[in-house]
């Protein structure tokens, strides 16, 4: 099962099918990677939320595009949250010239493989982890998000 969330309604006006779009991404990264049965909730929020999460959670003050947060074992399965801040999302696409349709279902991908243990501290796990995301995102019909930056993943 997957919840999405839109707790700030500058995603709809940004993006009418954010919704529609999140939850694409989530089914086809889950499905990638055979988790089609795990749980997942998505919160569409603004900056304030994310940042304080960021605060409480991993002590970095400030805002940033896609935080995940797993869940440990359960018996619903639920694999965790995923929370996406819009401020940072559309500044993102505005210097990128990203559009907000790709860019979410990437940070949503990005997040959920996150949930699942992927991860990018070190080269070997970037490139493991931004090659599923290619693949994930190319048959969602999402051009490769890191063919024009190299920079911050997420």
């Amino acid at each position: 099962m997957i919840d999405i969330e839109i707790e700030d309604e500058a995603w709809i006006a940004g993006e009418p099918d954010a919704e529609a779009l999140a939850l694409a991404a989530a089914q086809a990264t889950l499905a990638h990677i055979d988790f089609s049965e795990g749980g997942v909730t998505l919160l569409l929020t603004d900056d304030p939320t994310v940042r304080d999460l960021n605060a409480r959670f991993r002590q970095k003050d400030s805002a940033t595009n896609v935080l995940s947060f797993p869940a440990p074992q359960n018996p619903e399965r639920h694999l965790g949250d995923v929370a996406l801040a819009y401020g940072v999302c559309a500044r993102e696409c505005a210097e990128q010239g990203k559009s907000l349709a790709h860019h979410l279902q990437h940070l949503v991908a990005h997040g959920v493989l996150h949930l699942v243990g992927y991860d990018h501290e070190t080269d070997a796990e970037a490139d493991q982890m931004e090659g599923l995301e290619r693949v994930i995102l190319a048959e969602l019909g999402v051009p490769d998000p890191y063919a024009a930056e190299q920079g911050d993943h997420g």
